[in-house]
C-alpha cells in the first residue's frame, strides 16, 4: 500500500513568546513493515537549529530549538510511504511461554520490554481483561484478537481532539473513548495479563465512522517472541496489516505524541489548527499527481 500524506499543523500565540527545544515525531517508522520513499519536513521562520534524534523506543525525531520570540509557528510535511505488511499474522510464538496467559518472556527480552510489561490495572479492567482471557482458554494470540474485538463492538467510539487519553478504568466504565483512550486500554489490559505493549500514533487509511475527516490516529502493538511488535487497532477491531502508517510507538502517549514542546510566556493562550491530506492506493499510479519513479530494492 501506498501513502501519500500531507501534514499541516499550526501553532499561534496571543502574544509573541519564547519557544524551548521542541521534539518532533512526524518522521514515519522504517523497518520491515514500512518505507519512506519521500519524505519533507519544513518550519516556516526557520528554527536557530534542527537535529535528527533516535529516541529510547527508535523513533526517528527531529529536535528544534529557537532564539528568539514568535507569536505563530507553522510545521508542514510532505511524505510518500509504502507499508510492506500484507499479512498482519505471518508469525510463530516461539517461546512456550508466551503462548499462554499470563505470559512471561526470556530473561533477556523481558529486560529490554521493562517499560512496555508495568502493569498498573485497575481492578476493574484486571477482572475485564481476565474474563476475555478465560474466555479464549488463555490463548495469547486469541487474546489480543478477541480484546480489539471486544472494544471495537462494545464501545461508543468518539472523536475528541484535545486532551490526554482518559484513565483506562474510566474508558472501561464508560465504555466510550477516543481512539487514543481504546488504545490504552488495550495496552493496560494486555500488560495485565502479562503481555508487553505500547502505544502508538500514525495514520491509518481505514476511516473511524468517528470522524469525518483525516486525522492522527492511534492504537496498540503487543510484543511476541517470534512476531516481534504486532498492531492491533481497538477502535477499528483489527489487526494491523498494510492500512496503517506508524510514526511513533512508546510506552504511553507522551514519547508517541507527534510534537512535544513547552513555551515561555506567562498567562499567554495558545491555539493549534491543523490539516492532514491523505491519499492511499495499492500502486503508486493510484495516487493523484503521482509520477512512476523507480523505487530501490
Amino acid at each position: 500500500m501506498f501513502f501519500r500524506i500531507h501534514h499541516r499543523l499550526s501553532y499561534t500565540y496571543d502574544r509573541p513568546v519564547f519557544l524551548e527545544p521542541m521534539a518532533l515525531r512526524l518522521t514515519p517508522r522504517q523497518d520491515g513493515s514500512q518505507r519512506i520513499l519521500e519524505h519533507h519536513l519544513r518550519l516556516e521562520e526557520p528554527p536557530a537549529g534542527l537535529s535528527r534524534v533516535l529516541e529510547p523506543d527508535g523513533t526517528d525525531a527531529m529536535v528544534a530549538w529557537f532564539q528568539q520570540e514568535r507569536d505563530q509557528l507553522t510545521i508542514t510535511v510532505d511524505m510518500l510511504v509504502e507499508t510492506l505488511r500484507s499479512n498482519p499474522y505471518d508469525w510463530i510464538v516461539t517461546h512456550r511461554e508466551a503462548q499462554h496467559l499470563p505470559v512471561s518472556y526470556p530473561e533477556a527480552e523481558a529486560r529490554s520490554l521493562a517499560g512496555c510489561l508495568q502493569d498498573r490495572a485497575d481492578p476493574e479492567v484486571r477482572a475485564w481483561a481476565q474474563a476475555i482471557a478465560d474466555r479464549v482458554d488463555g490463548s495469547a494470540t486469541a487474546f489480543l484478537s478477541a480484546l480489539a474485538d471486544e472494544i471495537h463492538h462494545g464501545f461508543h467510539h468518539v472523536g475528541r481532539l484535545e486532551g490526554e487519553p482518559t484513565d483506562a478504568a474510566e474508558t472501561l466504565r464508560t465504555l466510550t473513548g477516543a481512539c487514543r483512550d481504546t488504545a490504552m486500554l488495550y495496552v493496560v489490559a494486555c500488560r495485565s495479563q502479562g503481555l508487553a505493549a505500547r502505544f502508538v500514533s500514525g495514520y491509518s487509511m481505514h476511516h473511524p465512522p468517528e470522524v469525518s475527516e483525516h486525522e492522527l490516529h492511534a492504537w496498540a502493538e503487543v510484543y511476541l517472541p517470534g512476531g516481534g511488535w504486532r498492531g492491533f487497532d481497538p477502535s477499528l477491531g483489527l489487526a494491523v496489516a498494510d492500512g496503517h502508517l506508524v510514526l511513533a510507538a512508546a510506552p504511553d502517549h507522551h514519547l508517541a505524541a507527534p510534537v512535544s514542546g513547552r513555551y515561555r510566556g506567562t498567562g499567554v493562550g495558545s491555539s493549534l489548527t491543523y490539516l492532514i491530506r491523505l491519499q492511499a492506493a495499492d500502486a503508486l499510479g493510484g495516487l493523484e499527481g503521482s509520477p512512476q519513479p523507480m523505487i530501490p530494492s
